[in-house]
């Protein structure tokens, strides 16, 4: 279902709703202490077994195992305080409407405790897992928390943004696009005018695809992750989807690698199994290299022969749950594993070097050659 666009009012609705959430945390803990109890935080399990698959939704979905943190326990009350002291960070920052990178977050927790020698933090694994736990605890992102971490991705299309009062225009950023941040669920689009989004996984195809203008002439939106792709775009990839019904396409190598690329885009990950509904989108298709285009287009003596790490990751995905149950997946994994090597994108340029923007590309969406 299309959702309604945010807007800088339901922005700051949002943010009021997260200071809210961190205020009731710290009345909770309070209102415990004076009961005489224990305190405790309750977090849900953010572990395999607490991941299943939602065959309907068709993305990773977090359990509803939870498990209680209490202050009094020597083996918790580390990562008790660690994550109290991170929400108080975080209520600060969007009081003063500011924002924190993750490795701000680590020295601003690394400070030592009043009359003892222990730090409260001593590596940003520990600052970095406390963000997570407050994500879960209050059901809110990193993001929306005003927590940001590193940016990577480019965009280039007939979109126009609010970002931190600035209007941007994707259209005019030439040969290099914009730079996605990290957070980008604060943007406030002006215009969108496109049929599509074309997502890929190499920044050179990116920019042979910027530099032919892609975006122009299939009237779409082109977007480069740079390999896995990060938060910050899957989420801006998820608002381009969900807030102007764009369907998204992504375009990446016949190897294990972009495959599994793709699968994080469209079902969610293990590990970010909590922000699926943020980040995840079960509508996107594979428009990426198939075992058939290799014959297709001329690219049999381009095959790179696969390493015992490909054959192991090749083995991982099509053991998915949402790769084993489909057929024409099952059917392309095969192959792929049959013929013990993998293609890459750029081996079309064999063909000629705008071969993969004037005829692969508009082929394959005009054919809708999809893997779903």
């Amino acid at each position: 279902m299309e959702k309604k666009a945010l807007d800088e009012e339901s922005i700051l609705k949002i943010k009021q709703q997260v200071v809210e959430k961190l205020r009731n945390i710290g009345e909770t803990i309070l209102d415990q202490i004076n009961k005489g109890e224990n305190p405790y935080l309750e977090i849900p399990i953010r572990h395999l077994s607490n991941v299943k698959f939602n065959k309907e939704k068709r993305i990773l979905e977090l359990g509803s195992a939870l498990s209680k943190r209490y202050y009094l326990d020597v083996g918790a009350v580390r990562k008790f305080v660690q994550t109290l002291a991170v929400a108080a960070i975080s209520k600060q920052l969007i009081e003063e409407k500011t924002h924190a990178h993750l490795r701000d977050i680590f020295y601003m927790l690394k400070k030592t405790l009043p009359n003892t020698n222990i730090d409260l933090v001593y590596e940003q694994t520990e600052s970095d897992k406390a963000i997570e736990d407050l994500e879960l605890i209050t059901s809110f992102s990193r993001e929306q928390l005003n927590i940001g971490a590193d940016k990577r991705g480019v965009v280039a299309g007939e979109v126009v943004i609010e970002d931190n009062n600035d209007i941007i225009d994707w259209s005019k950023m030439g040969s290099g696009g914009w730079s996605i941040p990290s957070n980008t669920e604060e943007l406030v689009f002006k215009k969108v005018d496109a049929d599509f989004v074309l997502v890929m996984e190499k920044n050179d195809l990116w920019e042979r695809l910027n530099e032919d203008k892609v975006w122009k002439k299939l009237h779409c939106i082109i977007m480069g992750t740079q390999g896995q792709a990060t938060r910050g775009t899957r989420r801006l990839l998820q608002r381009l989807n969900s807030e102007y019904n764009l369907p998204v396409y992504v375009l990446t190598d016949f190897d294990p690698w972009g495959i599994y690329i793709y699968s994080v885009i469209k079902f969610g990950s293990i590990n970010l199994a909590h922000e699926s509904e943020r980040l995840a989108l079960p509508q996107a298709k594979f428009v990426g290299l198939r075992y058939d285009d290799i014959s297709r287009y001329n690219l049999k003596k381009h095959i790179i022969k696969f390493k015992d790490v490909d054959f192991s990751r090749l083995d991982q995905i099509s053991n998915y749950d949402w790769f084993k149950n489909n057929k024409e997946w099952q059917e392309e994994l095969n192959k792929m594993k049959n013929l013990a090597g993998k293609v890459e994108l750029n081996a079309l340029a064999a063909n000629g070097i705008k071969f993969i923007s004037e005829r692969y590309i508009p082929e394959k969406i005009k054919e809708g050659e999809f893997l779903d």
